[in-house]
């Protein structure tokens, strides 16, 4: 599928690879360290994240639907506010992690994986049956932009009449995007101040070039996922997947066992009570390399897992988000199996470089 934008991405010299079932720009012609730059060190890159799905959740019944299919407590939610949250099966892994938008008491939107679309919308559904709500999958009709880095404020306000300012973070308002109606939350991927912008098709091409206008750099896929990296940001496929519950992913802190019965509970429970059998870590290598994903990794010369995402960080070096066996993951000696060789690294805090979300 192409989105909206792809001709738009082809004029700008993006090399277009196939990716969740979308034709999208890995990087453009000046590559993508420059991309990542603009957004690091105080520009503002625009992404084409149109291969995101959008669902509108209606109907009387929302608020107990989205209590039992999503993780976090959706009823803390007020108007105009965004959760992060996921989707379990009864296993207590993931079948997606999402976000949550309360439009109203009666009304939702969520924002999903793309390469999880389809799945999501049928699991969704199913599970609406049995409640008095509405799941329609607006994907198809639905442009979705990221805009992100010290300058996207400004470059945005020029082309709308919503006050940015007044939105803070993880919230999000609707009102006229160019010469539309959206929706805009401050909201990202990639640790920068920025928002993320949904419109309607239509006039995706305009809103884009009156961004590039303002200066906005396109970014491509391999920038967006060196900016999420750094940050420590969970992707699926990778970080969570349906072999993982949130214990051992540390996403705890979006499942509220508390809240009452939902999806995936008494799994997580029970995983809770017995322990995780593996454990995410966040490592950065002491000597050189460049760890990438399914690596090994080795604590006290034992095999103890792999790295599920990994480059080299221009501000950090060699870091990388990787499973090991809950033993290993405070204590020993860590190292990465980089081309045979072992590449010593140390235990590390996320994020690996300083966010600059504006909280």
């Amino acid at each position: 599928m192409k989105t909206p934008l792809f001709n738009a991405h082809v004029a700008l010299g993006g090399k277009i690879v196939p990716f969740a079932g979308y034709e999208l720009p890995v990087q453009y012609k000046h590559g993508a360290l420059k991309e990542y730059t603009a957004v690091r060190e105080g520009a503002a890159g625009i992404f084409d994240i149109t291969h995101m799905g959008q669902v509108r959740v209606e109907g009387v019944g929302a608020l107990d639907f989205l209590q039992y299919v999503t993780t976090n407590d959706v009823s803390k939610l007020v108007d105009g506010q965004v959760q992060y949250s996921a989707l379990l099966n009864e296993q207590g892994t993931f079948i997606d992690d999402i976000t949550t938008y309360r439009i109203s008491d009666q009304a939702y939107y969520l924002c999903i994986n793309a390469a999880n679309r389809h799945k999501d919308v049928a699991h969704l559904q199913k599970e609406a049956a049995n409640f008095d709500v509405t799941v329609t999958d607006e994907s198809d009709d639905t442009t979705l932009l990221a805009l992100q880095g010290a300058k996207a404020q400004a470059a945005l306000q020029t082309i709308t009449d919503m006050d940015l300012e007044s939105i803070g973070y993880y919230k999000f308002a609707r009102g006229k995007i160019g010469k539309a109606g959206g929706i805009i939350s401050r909201t990202g991927y990639t640790g920068e101040d920025g928002f993320e912008i949904y419109m309607p098709n239509a006039i995706a091409v305009s809103v884009w070039d009156a961004l590039l206008e303002q200066g906005a750099v396109p970014i491509g896929l391999a920038a967006r996922d060196m900016l999420r990296t750094e940050m420590g940001y969970a992707l699926y496929g990778h970080e969570i997947s349906d072999a993982v519950t949130p214990v051992e992913a540390k996403l705890m802190w979006i499942t509220k066992l508390d809240k009452g019965n939902f999806i995936g509970q008494a799994a997580v429970e029970a995983r809770k009570a017995e322990g995780a059998k593996k454990r995410l870590i966040a490592l950065k290598l002491i000597e050189r390399g460049i760890p990438r994903e399914h690596y090994k990794v080795f604590v006290n010369g034992i095999e103890s897992g792999e790295v599920t995402s990994g480059m080299h960080s221009p501000m950090a070096g060699g870091v990388a988000l990787a499973y090991v066996m809950p033993e290993h993951a405070i204590e020993g000696d860590v190292s990465i199996e980089i081309r045979g060789k072992q590449v010593a690294a140390e235990r590390t805090s996320l994020p690996f470089v300083r966010s600059n979300v504006k909280k």
